[in-house]
């Protein structure tokens, strides 16, 4: 559920900035930078939580890229990202959830995590940065979408509590 929540806040997210100037998506907002810059480093970070959960290794040094990709492109890589996520996580068994998992973070050190806290990690993680995306926003008087849990309950999943 929560990976296709976070697919669902993503996508609203992108709806609603897609009306904006590309000078507006990539001016300094402070902090983590510009909402491209945050948006990019969302997706490299779904993209290396993607290659630890695969056991592979995820070739990035970094965080973020040196180079931002166009907002367009980045709307289709992510959509795709969070489509896998959202596979990924319906896929896995309840055995396979709690399998522990090792890594190596982009700093170098080893790790390992359950494929759960991994998931949820990347979730809470995304949740955080639309967060900041969305103080922004605010700061430039856009009105951020409502990308809450309980809204994506209550109108996405609304069965979700019989459950």
């Amino acid at each position: 559920m929560l990976t296709r929540y976070s697919a669902w806040a993503h996508a609203r997210l992108f709806k609603a900035l897609e009306s904006l100037p590309e000078e507006a998506l990539a001016r300094d907002g402070g902090g983590a930078g510009s909402i491209l810059k945050t948006l990019n480093h969302m997706h490299i970070v779904d993209r290396i939580w993607q290659a630890n959960l695969e056991g592979r290794e995820h070739g990035y040094t970094a965080r973020n890229t040196p180079t931002l990709p166009a907002f367009a492109e980045l709307t289709v890589e992510q959509r795709s990202i969070d489509t896998w996520y959202v596979d990924y996580a319906a896929g896995l068994s309840g055995e396979k959830l709690g399998e522990v998992v090792p890594f190596t973070f982009v700093g170098g050190e080893e790790a390992r995590m359950a494929r759960v806290d991994m998931l949820l990690h990347i979730v809470n993680h995304k949740t955080y940065h639309r967060g900041y995306i969305a103080e922004m926003l605010y700061r430039d008087k856009v009105k951020p979408p409502t990308m809450d849990l309980t809204v994506f309950l209550r109108d996405v999943e609304p069965d979700a509590a019989d459950a």
